[in-house]
């Protein structure tokens, strides 16, 4: 089964890919955002608004190949045009053509976070987490620290975590969570770097994401997190006696109703 959470998304699924909820957020590189009241215009009227804000309002309407065009009018120099339009391909699960489109944009300009991420999200829908996992530590490298987005390390942990490398991934979702302590929780829309949220098991997903939330002392959402776990078929329940990130909440009401409790497996 593949989790597709409500996040991360206009959610949108791509092959087990979502975007992201943060955005995962997306950060839109340096560009100034268009204005509020071209959304309300017509995307074809090509005297009052670039090419650039022409694709952005197709891609909110979910138009995809209108946004393509649309991209392909600006210039062909333009890194960012290459990216969204990598974005546009990859909603209709072109995964080819939206990997030459993101690998463009990397070819323009090589510490382009967004677009190496992006080819990540590639990676990672056709399974190959280990190539996956190469470029989200490479978009994270091409960043100063201050700038490391929350998104791509959460990114990175979802890839450790389809590899069960659970060490790795506790420590990526560890920061994540320091540098965005809602990046589980946002919920957002079309931007210009994608995350993932997908993962085969998903109930381990959200027993991990409880431990992490019971060891950073945020217990209602560790609970939370745990009734999805166990609503999903989280076996392991004697690790809830053990793991020591519960030590805090072993005595409260509300986790012994938890432990006790049949949550019916959805």
């Amino acid at each position: 089964m593949v989790f597709r959470p409500l996040l991360i998304a206009v959610a949108v699924g791509v092959s087990g890919m979502a975007f992201a909820q943060t955005g995962n957020s997306i950060l839109e590189e340096g560009r100034t955002p268009a204005p509020a009241s071209a959304l309300a215009d017509n995307p074809n009227d090509k005297t009052e608004i670039t090419a650039e804000v022409r694709g952005d309002i197709f891609m909110a309407k979910k138009q995809y190949r209108e946004a393509i065009e649309a991209f392909k009018q600006g210039s062909p120099k333009d890194p960012v045009l290459w990216n969204k339009e990598g974005i546009a391909y990859h909603q209709m699960l072109q995964l080819d053509q939206a990997l030459k489109s993101y690998q463009q944009a990397v070819k323009l300009r090589k510490d382009y976070q967004e677009a190496i991420n992006n080819i990540g999200t590639i990676y990672y829908a056709r399974k190959n987490y280990r190539r996956a996992i190469t470029y989200y530590e490479r978009a994270l490298k091409s960043a100063a620290e201050s700038e490391r987005s929350a998104a791509i390390y959460n990114n990175l942990g979802t890839a450790y975590f389809s590899r069960k490398q659970y060490k790795q991934a506790a420590d990526a979702f560890q920061t994540a969570l320091k540098l965005d302590p809602d990046v589980f929780e946002h919920n957002s829309t079309y931007g210009v770097l994608l995350e993932e949220r997908s993962v085969q098991e998903r109930a381990k997903y959200h027993y991990y994401l409880a431990k992490l939330y019971a060891k950073n002392g945020r217990n209602e959402l560790a609970l939370q997190y745990l009734r999805k776990a166990l609503e999903e078929g989280f076996k392991e329940r004697k690790q809830l006696q053990t793991d020591p990130e519960f030590a805090a909440l072993r005595d409260t009401k509300e986790f012994k109703e938890l432990l006790a409790s049949e949550p019916r497996v959805l």
